[in-house]
């Protein structure tokens, strides 16, 4: 699909907003399902089709960066200089909340998730609807993110009033979440921009959640899952995880390399080695080996290194969600305890 959407499209994309009913719509990372964030009704009824919890909060896509004082209130220096750096991108901010946003937005707290997408029907819907689009991913809650039109078409059906079709998601998996509602800045999910950017736009140093940090999206230790149970194994362990696996059920195999002459997958998918490829793939081909009728998936963890940092995150809370484990380096299978 042409990454610019027919006005005629666009414009029935906001009478259905303005109506109070929902549309997804792509972005740069991936596909959101969307309402106007300023309406309740219209938000709850995103928390309604995807059976997400209510106090799990949204973020606020907005067309430009003029728009954080509606939104937002006190926002320090850092979060100018990181809008005028990554805005439109994959970057969303927590800030304390403008008089006035409403609490079905920020899940009853004082702060506020904002971000300017860069897709090209992002900007086109959101600079025809003049406001604020609250816009989680637009999939069942806690199961893998779409990445296509069709993946939203396939999870969530007619309970979408319009899918506006943007094609493939450039990024393909979900944005940067940083705080700076207390002053600090503390790295609250990892995305495509990594701490080492942000340190270098700011000029302070990038802190990890503690106990005090706000909840926002995609923070759950289970999250972004398949419906088979999902293991994780080193590439070390890959290969062993797979024969064990094997004797029990047909296995699906997502790797970084190719596949062993002697291997006992049903099926065997290589991924992309470079950490920004596989990102954009990763959902993508989830939900293929998902697909598959495999019994389990085994994935091969990637490197730890900063690059593969927002992977991991993502890979570590697919299989916590899906019931699944990561491979110790003993040879047992250790469930996630963290859900």
């Amino acid at each position: 699909m042409s990454a610019i959407a027919p006005d005629a499209e666009i414009q029935r994309a906001v009478q259905v907003l303005r109506a109070g009913a929902l549309v997804a719509f792509p972005t740069e990372t991936v596909y959101g399902l969307g309402a106007d964030a300023s309406n309740a009704a219209a938000v709850r009824r995103i928390f309604e089709v995807k059976g997400r919890p209510a106090d799990h909060p949204l973020i606020v896509h907005l067309k430009g960066a003029q728009d954080l004082r509606l939104w937002s209130r006190d926002a320090p220096i850092a979060a100018q200089k990181l809008a005028e750096r990554f805005w439109p991108g994959p970057l969303t901010l927590i800030l304390m909340r403008a008089p006035g946003v409403i609490d079905e937005i920020t899940g009853g707290q004082d702060t506020v998730g904002l971000r300017v997408p860069s897709h090209p029907v992002a900007q086109q819907l959101l600079q025809a609807f003049g406001g604020g689009i609250a816009a989680p991913s637009a999939n069942r809650f806690g199961r893998i993110s779409p990445t296509s039109a069709q993946h939203v078409r396939e999870e969530l059906g007619d309970a979408v009033e319009l899918v506006l079709d943007g094609g493939a998601c450039e990024v393909g998996i979900e944005s940067t979440i940083l705080d700076l509602s207390s002053g600090h800045p503390v790295l609250l999910r990892p995305g495509r921009i990594g701490a080492a950017e942000i340190e270098l736009a700011i000029g302070v140093p990038v802190a990890r959640p503690g106990a005090h940090a706000p909840r926002a999206s995609g923070m759950l230790a289970a999250h972004y899952a398949p419906s088979a149970p999902m293991i994780l194994a080193a590439a070390a362990d890959l290969d062993r995880v797979v024969r064990e696996q094997s004797l029990r059920v047909p296995v699906a195999v997502l790797a970084r390399r190719a596949r062993p002459s002697d291997s006992r997958a049903t099926l065997w998918q290589g991924a992309a080695t470079d950490a920004q490829g596989y990102a954009h793939d990763l959902y993508a081909l989830l939900r293929l080996l998902d697909r598959s009728g495999c019994g389990v998936i085994v994935v091969e963890l990637p490197p730890e290194r900063p690059e593969w940092e927002a992977v991991r995150d993502r890979l570590m809370r697919a299989a916590a969600g899906s019931g699944g484990a990561v491979a110790g380096a003993s040879g047992s299978l250790e469930a996630d305890d963290a859900t």
